[in-house]
């Protein structure tokens, strides 16, 4: 339920009614605004319904939410929220490109990685520490001290760090060395890390879609962790799993537009995985900046042949170079800030 005050209502007036709805049982929500203030209430309906708030004289009209979704949704917050990654702006205006290898394997390579995409003006490093891969056999992540190395590379090269976890035991672990927790594709819907990273409040959390998973089924994911506490929550889509074999996944660059409508939550598309194919990450960036993609996340590596994983699809140093200078005219026509 949305509860939209009088012009001239106050924070007194405002904080009786939050006072009720707290009182009840339910989650009050507080958004003040330029020119009014806006209540929130979430919770079981019949509940909400004893409130009578349509009496209250300071109460000028009162909306239900009805997408399932409430807190991520347009109809409890109509303009764009923008998330801060270690003080990068993400969304609003602009147009945030993360990049960085699949996985940390030494000092040489993240270095070396960090080095080439400071060059180019990124802001934002991604590196997986904890890696989940198909295969048991596969490299799994140098775990703590990939940590450690993404944290030097961090103070090195002043790029905040992007990478995943698939433990909710270590979201206290990672606090200490990231700036934004990833939530790769196979973890969309496992709730308990939702929450985990839902509780850090204060860290920004990429949300991937899952290769199977609905629009509906991702922006309940993101329902999760903003419920839990986290309102810094962008949601990235990567491509789902599709009869088509040409390609990794089938990158549904229509979700984009359709999330964008739906939520206040800034979009990302990861064309790296979307694709799995290194010549097509730079044609779909720019599709990605062109359906209105606050951002891209894409994998890059200074000698891919030698990568422990997803070297077939991480950009070389020129590829990046190119990629680069390609969005640049593309973000610009959308009216956003590289």
């Amino acid at each position: 339920m949305i509860i939209i005050l009088k012009p001239q209502a106050s924070e007194k007036d405002a904080n009786e009614i939050l006072d009720k709805i707290s009182s009840l049982g339910l989650k009050p929500l507080y958004m003040p605004g330029i020119e009014r203030t806006v209540l929130g209430a979430l919770g079981d309906e019949r509940v909400l319904r004893q409130l009578h708030l349509d009496s209250y004289p300071m109460v000028d009209e009162i909306k239900p939410v009805l997408s399932p979704y409430k807190l991520v949704s347009r109809e409890l917050q109509a303009h764009d929220s923008i998330v801060s990654i270690g003080g990068v702006k993400v969304g609003g205006g602009n147009f945030t490109v993360i990049a960085g290898p699949c996985s940390v394997e030494s000092e040489a390579q993240l270095f070396g990685v960090s080095e080439m995409i400071k060059q180019q003006g990124v802001p934002l490093l991604r590196g997986g520490a904890f890696k989940p891969r198909t295969s048991p056999y596969s490299f799994q992540g140098l775990g703590l001290e990939g940590l450690k190395l993404l944290k030097a590379a961090k103070e090195k090269y002043d790029l905040p760090v992007v990478s995943e976890i698939i433990d909710p035991n270590d979201a206290k672990l990672m606090h200490e060395y990231v700036d934004c927790y990833q939530i790769g594709a196979r973890n969309m819907q496992n709730f308990r890390l939702l929450e985990a990273v839902g509780e850090q409040s204060d860290k920004a959390v990429l949300l991937k879609r899952g290769m199977s998973a609905t629009l509906e089924e991702l922006l309940l994911a993101a329902e999760y962790i903003i419920n839990a506490g986290n309102p810094n929550v962008i949601l990235c889509e990567r491509g789902i799993r599709t009869f088509e074999t040409a390609t990794r996944n089938t990158l549904d660059l229509n979700a984009v537009a359709y999330l964008k409508e739906k939520s206040h939550l800034p979009v990302f598309v990861d064309p790296s995985h979307g694709t799995g194919v290194r010549s097509l990450i730079n044609p779909l960036s720019r599709a990605a900046v062109a359906v209105g993609a606050d951002g891209i996340i894409v994998e890059a590596h200074l000698n891919p042949k030698e990568a422990l994983s997803d070297g077939h699809q991480a950009l070389t140093a020129d590829d990046f170079a190119t990629l680069m200078a390609d969005i640049k005219p593309f973000v610009s026509a959308a009216g956003k800030t590289l």
